[in-house]
């Protein structure tokens, strides 16, 4: 006869060595399990005794024994004799007792039938379980949309239980628990085995589900997400952004990007170096193909790029073209009603439309995904045949762009501008006109410091020549000015105009000539000696030089070393030089032609 197994498992010695195996396999504390214990003898002690509000506590002493005790509370009125006493009561227990004190009675719990014991142990391990409960949704609450790792426990026809933060071997651990994946939650191209690790993204944590509480998921978009930040150092540091993903999973996924930084490439980021990157994550969703481009708020550039490969593509509003039927979608009641999303139409070359659409419609349905707006995928020819004028329209909204663009650049400057003035710090504005006349007032102290001042009658001489050198241009011009019609100018314009005016009377007191205080500092003598008057010749001649001084070039002029016949001459004797070199009448070339005849 066979001999009958026996149960190998070493018990626990007492209470104590218990709860910390119960506890460390829950991953609950000590002072949890004991209020388990307590929670559960209360219960079994009203049951047994008849007493709906008795009042236990338990304790485990040093030994490891468990010792309970009845609590009383001490009142001048009992009101309810479970767990009230009076002060003459109150007195088998303590010798002084005090109204509003609460005494501890022990009581004997050694006398428990097994019905008593059965509802201990249910009543523990249900209190347990719902403690447990409570510490795993307090774990993952907070990490929903978060990447973990897992390992297969069992294999559905609907669903696959993964089990979260065991070990290598797929044992519990101190705070794991089993999650369940859907069949919606699975890519349909992967087969899964038990003990198989895989890497799956927290999608919801389901508080009044009875069984597992953990939902997971591989063919959400968010473990696209997760792989990539992993990966990719750019977009887990925030410099490469994704916009937007769009999955097929186990097929195709579209995913863009757009780099906070100019001087980085965030498709090139995300491909890596000879597609290290991308090939990593494709591997680990079992070969499924990931297509990256740069995301744009432009919507025409947006949905071009979302329709790639397909080239060429043209997008305007569907409402701005009334021979385009609008998408319709029909309710649950029955009724049609138009889809309340805004949609596009791609005008798309007929050698491109089959690209644009995809197998089975796959990059169109990605597009949609990715845009949010449904796209109606037309071939150029057959608008045109229609009688589309669909250019003018893709112009059209396109020009709405820019507008929208250049009021959000407006508003952002003025926003900027308010911020400014309402800051306590110092605030850069504008001068006034008065603000321009002491600048001028400064510039002429500075000047007078560094160049000495001209006299009052060569002021008057340089006064004279700037009116003999003014070109006949210029009083046409201003002419010209006088009946023109006059505009208002504002503030700034006024402002540039005084200080160009500034600069231009800086620059002519500049080239005007005049004698310095050394050359006024000579004897009497020599003024009483020129003092006749100069002839006319000479003061012709004194404006051609001054006229001549204030015309300074602007560049160095760069002038022939050579004149032409002296050019002319140099070539011709280089010519007679190489014609009568000796080196070519010393060599007979005849000689070497049986050379070259015998190579070929």
């Amino acid at each position: 006869m066979p001999r009958k197994a026996t149960n190998t498992k070493k018990k626990a010695s007492n209470a104590l060595e218990a709860f910390n195996e119960i506890g460390g396999f829950h991953n609950l504390s000590k002072d949890v399990i004991e209020d388990a214990l307590s929670y559960a003898i209360e219960k079994a002690y009203r049951k047994r005794n008849n007493s709906d509000g008795a009042k236990i506590r338990t304790v485990v002493d040093e030994k490891g024994r468990i010792r309970a005790f009845r609590l009383w509370d001490v009142v001048e009125t009992v009101e309810d004799p479970d767990y009230q006493l009076d002060l003459e009561e109150a007195k088998d227990i303590t010798d002084y007792p005090q109204v509003g004190q609460v005494l501890e009675e022990e009581t004997e719990i050694d006398n428990f039938v097994r019905g008593d014991i059965s509802t201990v142990k249910s009543v523990m391990f249900q209190r347990i379980k719902d403690a447990e409960r409570k510490e795993v949704i307090d774990k993952y609450q907070d990490c929903v949309g978060d990447m973990v790792t897992g390992i297969v426990q069992s294999v559905e026809e609907r669903f696959v239980m993964v089990r979260l933060g065991a070990d290598v071997n797929g044992e519990m651990q101190p705070g794991a628990t089993d999650a369940i994946m859907r069949k919606s939650d699975m890519i349909p191209s992967e087969k899964y085995t038990v003990g198989q690790l895989l890497k799956v993204v927290i999608t919801n944590v389901d508080k009044e589900a009875k069984g597992a509480i953990v939902m997971v998921s591989r063919s959400s978009t968010e473990l696209i997400k997760r792989l990539f930040e992993k990966e990719v150092l750019e977009i887990y540091q925030g410099t490469v952004e994704i916009k937007a993903i769009s999955r097929d999973a186990g097929q195709r996924a579209k995913m863009a990007v757009v780099s906070n930084r100019d001087n980085i490439d965030p498709i090139g980021a995300c491909i890596g170096p000879g597609g290290s990157r991308v090939r990593a994550i494709s591997e680990e969703l079992n070969g499924e193909k990931i297509d990256i481009f740069k995301w744009s708020d432009d919507l025409q550039e947006f949905v071009c790029n979302a329709l790639s490969p397909a080239q060429g593509i043209e997008v305007f509003l569907a409402e701005d073209a009334p021979e385009v039927a609008t998408p319709t979608r029909n309710s649950r009641d029955g009724k049609v009603r138009e889809n309340s999303q805004k949609s596009l139409v791609a005008a798309v070359p007929e050698s491109q439309l089959s690209l644009a659409i995809g197998r089975r419609g796959q990059n169109a349905k990605l597009a949609f995904h990715l845009t949010g707006h449904h796209i109606d995928i037309r071939s150029q020819e057959d608008l045109d045949e229609m009688g589309v004028n669909w250019r003018e329209l893709v112009d059209k909204l396109h020009e709405e762009y820019l507008t929208k663009k250049s009021l959000e650049r407006a508003y952002k400057q003025q926003q900027r501008i308010e911020e400014l003035r309402n800051s306590s710090g110092t605030i850069a504005v504008m001068p006034n006109l008065n603000e321009f006349e002491e600048d001028e007032e400064f510039a002429e102290d500075n000047f007078d410091e560094f160049v000495d001042e001209p006299t009052i009658e060569q002021e008057e001489q340089a006064t004279v020549e700037m009116v003999e050198e003014t070109p006949v241009q210029q009083d046409d011009e201003e002419e010209a000015a006088e009946f023109a019609p006059k505009v208002e100018e504002t503030e700034m314009e006024a402002a540039a105009r005084i200080a160009k005016e500034n600069r231009r009377s800086l620059a002519e007191r500049r080239t005007t000539t005049y004698t310095s205080k050394f050359e006024s500092a000579e004897p009497e003598k020599a003024e009483s000696a020129k003092g006749t008057k100069p002839s006319k010749a000479k003061e012709e001649a004194k404006k051609e030089e001054r006229r001549i001084e204030k015309k300074k070039p602007t560049f160095n002029a760069m002038h022939p070393i050579y004149t032409e016949d002296e050019l002319e001459e140099i070539e011709n004797a280089e010519i007679e030089e190489e014609m009568s070199a000796s080196w070519n009448e010393d060599i007979d070339y005849e000689e070497y032609d049986s050379y070259y005849d015998d190579e070929y």
